[in-house]
């Protein structure tokens, strides 16, 4: 008998494990996100995989153990997510879709500048996604007619499933961006189009909520180009190898450190050569609490602007650049009940690596000491970025 009840126990035990984070499926049988009783939501954003395949084993490893870890609500891949050739593409997709169906977790995507080089369009590799994802990709075109492919957006329903208390908009954010003559000046940017089906559609969800805006965070790959005003100063010379130039104007090395809310700023952001007004666009909505990018590997801070966070996921990879200091992903928890409130931090495949039942020093990527020097230089870096933004809290 007590053997009967423990399978019992067991088998109910698995059935609202799984159903914690969703409502029934919708009337089309779509899955709906849904916080959690204790009014939490997890999000595991993985950015800048960008491996061919079989994926790097340290990686792998690391992503398995980490949704094992973290069991997250969902997951959002952030671009650059397989650099994988022509004809070794779709198993490359269907590698990555397998860690979230294995572990049965759900997953959406945006593409990133790198997904579509090896001459397998975002179209094909969208229905990959798609295909080997089967119900547990989330992912949809919102309008074929926007630019870019996979532009969309999920709603979360609060605990009791009575509204939406939440929004997500994963937004292509394309590649490389041309000028008059079609030469390549840099990188692209979310466009008019997407930006206008955002307000279309913040709206719309505003009018079932009472007109009240639904908070919102934005996940995309290419960061905003207000970036730059967050974090650098303005240079009194406007050309030159020791400035960078957005947007007419001309930037130092020099950093805001008071600004960085938290994490590392290790290399310069590269958003997008044009703006076509993604922050001032969701300033003026007011839904946006953050928008989250990879696309720079090592950096992992976040910074507000224009009372938006704008937030920096580094890189999970092995196959291009990183820093051991910050090789990761990025964790969300979200707050049902105070929604523009969140908590976010890194999570390194350093301090996996020194878990006990871990497996990631087994491929040769990373040692014990490497990760224990990674951590504790992690900490140091950030303590002087604190103590730095104490000395100079009024360069804002």
């Amino acid at each position: 008998m007590k053997k009967i009840l423990s399978v019992l126990l067991a088998v109910l035990l698995m059935f609202s494990a799984a159903t914690a984070a969703f409502a029934a499926d919708t009337a089309d049988g779509a899955k709906q996100l849904q916080f959690r009783e204790d009014g939490s939501f997890t999000i595991l954003n993985i950015c800048d995989i960008q491996d061919i395949y079989p994926m790097n084993e340290t990686s792998h490893a690391f992503i398995e153990e980490t949704l094992a870890l973290y069991k997250p609500d969902l997951v959002i891949l952030g671009g650059d997510n397989t650099v994988a050739p022509q004809a070794e593409k779709a198993q490359a997709i269907k590698e990555i879709c397998d860690l979230f169906v294995d572990s049965g977790t759900y997953f959406t995507l945006v593409f990133g500048n790198h997904d579509e080089e090896q001459g397998v369009s975002k179209e094909d590799m969208f229905a990959y996604y798609l295909e080997y994802g089967g119900e547990y990709c989330l992912a949809y075109e919102a309008d074929e007619a926007l630019s870019g492919v996979g532009t969309h957006n999920l709603t979360i329903l609060s605990s009791d499933g009575s509204r939406t208390a939440f929004n997500l908009y994963m937004f292509d954010s394309g590649a490389y961006a041309n000028d008059e003559n079609g030469n390549r000046v840099g990188y692209d940017c979310v466009h008019e189009d997407q930006l206008e089906w955002y307000k279309q559609t913040s709206a719309a969800l505003a009018e079932e909520n009472g007109g009240e805006v639904v908070p919102a965070m934005a996940f995309q790959h290419i960061i905003v180009q207000e970036v730059y005003d967050a974090l650098f100063m303005e240079s009194p010379v406007r050309e030159g190898k020791t400035v960078q130039k957005y947007d007419e104007k001309s930037y130092t090395f020099l950093p805001k450190v008071a600004n960085m809310v938290s994490g590392l700023l290790l290399e310069w952001p590269c958003p997008g050569y044009y703006n076509e007004g993604q922050l001032d666009v969701s300033a003026e909505v007011g839904d946006m609490v953050a928008i989250v990018n990879g696309h720079d590997h090592v950096n992992n801070f976040t910074v507000r602007r224009k009372g938006i966070d704008i937030v920096s996921t580094s890189g999970c990879t092995y196959h291009s650049y990183g820093k051991v200091v910050n090789r990761g992903c990025r964790v969300i928890v979200l707050n049902e009940n105070e929604p523009r409130k969140y908590e976010t931090f890194t999570y390194t495949m350093a301090e996996q690596a020194l878990k006990k039942d871990s497996t990631l020093t087994q491929y040769g990527d990373i040692n014990k000491p490497q990760a224990f020097f990674a951590l504790l230089g992690g900490k140091i870096l950030r303590a002087i970025v604190d103590i730095a933004g104490l000395l100079f809290f009024y360069v804002k």
